[in-house]
């Protein structure tokens, strides 16, 4: 007997705004969602994680880099509705600072990501991977008024 295929459920991921100055960290993925977009460094959120843990942990695993000061700017319901496979994502929008002015980032997952740049916020490359993209549209801006 087969069983019944389970109901799809929400995953939450945390994206993280790694600023410096008036630029951002944003790194080309290579994967089969958003292929060839930029995006923030992120990832989902591990059971009994907290956000800010998320985010030190993702920003550690795929730059090499240690955060300092995160904090929580926006949330997103993100519901794809162009991609083949009917997905469904609650996006927590982090900020943080490099723990150290003069680190750089490396690309930790190769097989993951093309590499990471900073990017001035003015003068972001394109195309930006969907969530990103829907808060620009949206005029929001990652720094502090």
């Amino acid at each position: 007997m087969e069983k019944p295929e389970a109901a799809p459920v929400p995953r939450v991921g945390v994206a993280v705004f790694l600023t410096k100055g008036g630029s951002v960290l944003l790194g080309r993925r290579l994967s089969t969602v958003g292929n060839s977009t930029f995006a923030l460094p992120g990832g989902h959120l591990e059971f009994g994680e907290s956000f800010e843990e998320c985010a030190i942990r993702e920003v550690k695993e795929e730059t090499g880099m240690n955060i300092a000061k995160t904090e929580f700017l926006t949330a997103m319901n993100y519901v794809p509705a162009e991609e083949p496979k009917l997905r469904h994502y609650v996006i927590i929008f982090m900020r943080a600072d490099p723990a150290s002015a003069d680190e750089e980032p490396k690309n930790m997952e190769p097989n993951k990501c093309e590499g990471w740049n900073w990017y001035e916020w003015e003068n972001l490359p394109k195309p930006l991977f969907g969530p990103l993209q829907t808060l620009v549209d949206q005029g929001f801006k990652p720094f502090p008024p």
